[in-house]
């Protein structure tokens, strides 16, 4: 399992062991928690009430903590954000000529399809679009894989699927199939394929859901992109995103390639070959897309613990603030999506150890504990923080995102989070078996977790950062228990207004994971000379490397 053996023995050698404890205790977790989650902060979504009360009880927290304001003197970092809120409106698509009697289709708002617009405009309008499936909607030159080869689809409507081509491949890793097989890639997310459709200058793109490659159900998709949608406020106004974008349920997608003379499993099996061919459909894609515009600007809260030797060289600890605010209410009539796994446990434990480092030996690198906005809305806090850092990415040495800490006991295992990427994660597993327990890769690698939370802001810039935590082999019930609760969470309470505070849950797990996250965050602190390194071969080592004068 260990890929790089001459590290790993070389951080078993070194005094990671000899490190301070955090003292963290379960007291302050399951205050900030419940706070955070209650009613009263209504779901914390961006540009809300809610959310600025959340802004304001972080940078509370922060202040009676100790720490300094960590933006120039001030507690916070404005990112301009922009809401668009769109009608629900139906897709329809028509077989032959408009006006000559050409049979229609029309998929309804949120049972077959949810579609949105990140163009700040009145009225996108999409009409009779031609329709094309683009397989997987990848364009990969290294790997010689291209969807859109010899097809043109500036104007059109392309559909393609979710994930990677290998996803359903039996092994993970780079050996295991041109898209590291059953690990999902950054070409298996949603987002780069709505960044690609853009770059073909398709007029909509609309990806297909299936729950097992996509890693949650369709009600994530009702409950996540539906109402109001959150974006950065860019210079061009979103003129430059596709004009219609949205999900469509997979038995929408059989029933629109049936219309248009195809199969969709046979397409789809034939898309997972290299060298597969666009298919263009005998469809036209017509909608208009009605939308009201406000603009707010959200905010980042970051406190520091100054280095007394290095204040120059930055150590992160992250985790999302925000959560979807008021969502479609579930069978009891709540409507308030709270997100207490999700994250606000996460931001309880970024100041449990914003606390533990204040009250600590100084460190000798500055610390930097931040609080992000718009994580739900596509990592947008921390986008936009990596893209206007306030400490240089060159000299952030690294650090740990959290996004959901383990609330129901101590687990034997730890997952990493897209396997082995960095030594930040052989530095880990060296802490972790100090702990007694051990390191295992995840179960369900098709879910891309790696590129689903605010860390991979900073890494698709160079930044290592670390992003894992308790697994599911649970001392109390072991994996069976462990997995079974996991699967509950996903099924019933994940982006769901059941993901409430429950004052019962077992916070032992994540104290034990904090521990490990404030003795990684020590050790970086305090070894000025320490620089994680990308592995050979990862995607991030090569703008890493561009700046490696500056970490000498």
């Amino acid at each position: 399992m260990k890929p790089y053996p001459a590290l790993f023995a070389v951080l078993l050698s070194t005094s990671a062991f000899a490190l301070p404890a955090s003292g963290i205790t379960d007291a302050s977790l399951k205050r900030d928690t419940a706070t955070l989650a209650s009613d009263a902060f209504e779901g914390r979504r961006p540009g809300t009430p809610g959310g600025d009360k959340a802004v304001a009880y972080i940078t509370e927290r922060m202040q009676a903590i100790g720490l300094r304001p960590g933006n120039h003197g001030g507690w916070t970092q404005d990112v301009p954000l922009v809401t668009i809120t769109t009608d629900p409106t139906a897709l329809t698509f028509v077989r032959g000529d408009i006006g000559r009697g050409g049979k229609s289709l029309t998929l309804a708002y949120g049972s077959d399809v949810v579609l949105w617009t990140k163009r700040q405009v009145a009225s996108q309008v999409l009409e009779a679009s031609p329709v094309v499936f683009v397989g997987y909607g990848i364009n990969a030159p290294e790997k010689g894989w291209n969807d859109y080869a010899g097809v043109d689809v500036h104007g059109k409507t392309v559909v393609f699927l979710v994930n990677d081509p290998d996803w359903q491949m039996p092994a993970a890793g780079k050996d295991a199939g041109p898209f590291e097989g059953r690990a999902e890639t950054y070409y298996g997310r949603y987002t780069y394929k709505f960044e690609e459709a853009m770059r073909q200058g398709a007029a909509a793109a609309l990806v297909i859901h299936d729950t097992e490659p996509a890693g949650y159900p369709w009600n994530v998709i009702t409950t996540s992109w539906t109402g109001p949608q959150i974006d950065l406020d860019s210079a061009d106004h979103g003129m430059g995103r596709t004009g219609v974008e949205g999900w469509i349920t997979k038995a929408a997608a059989e029933r629109l390639l049936t219309a248009g003379g195809q199969d969709l499993a046979s397409l789809t099996k034939a898309a997972q070959v290299k060298g597969f061919t666009a298919v263009a459909l005998p469809l036209q894609a017509s909608t208009t897309l009605h939308n009201s515009i406000g603009r707010s600007a959200s905010k980042n809260v970051i406190g520091v613990v100054p280095g007394t030797k290095y204040q120059d060289e930055t150590v992160f600890f992250t985790a999302h603030w925000d959560h979807l605010g008021r969502c479609p209410a579930d069978k009891t009539g709540d409507d308030i999506c709270n997100g207490a796994v999700d994250n606000a446990s996460g931001v309880a434990g970024v100041l449990a150890l914003a606390e533990a480092f204040a009250q600590g030996p100084k460190p000798a690198r500055t610390v930097a504990f931040m609080a992000v906005t718009g994580e739900e809305s596509g990592l947008l806090g921390s986008r936009y923080y990596a893209e206007h850092p306030i400490f240089p990415l060159a000299t952030t040495a690294g650090g740990v995102n959290m996004d959901g800490l383990n609330v129901g006991g101590r687990t034997r295992d730890v997952v990493l989070s897209g396997g082995y990427k960095s030594s930040l994660d052989d530095l880990a597993g060296a802490m972790v078996k100090d702990q007694g327990r051990y390191i295992t890769l995840e179960t369900n690698p098709e879910k891309g977790g790696y590129f689903r939370s605010d860390h991979f802001s900073f890494a698709k810039l160079g930044v290592p950062m670390f992003r894992g935590g308790s697994g599911v082999d649970r001392r109390d019930g072991g994996k069976a228990a462990g997995q079974a609760a996991a699967d509950d969470y996903t099924a019933h309470r994940y982006h769901q207004p059941s993901d409430n505070y429950d004052p019962k849950w077992d916070w032992s797990g994540a104290v034990e994971d904090l521990d490990l996250y404030y003795r990684m965050g020590r050790k970086l602190a305090d070894e000025g000379g320490l620089w994680p390194a990308w592995n050979e071969g990862n995607a991030f080592k090569a703008i890493r490397d561009q700046t490696a004068a500056q970490r000498k």
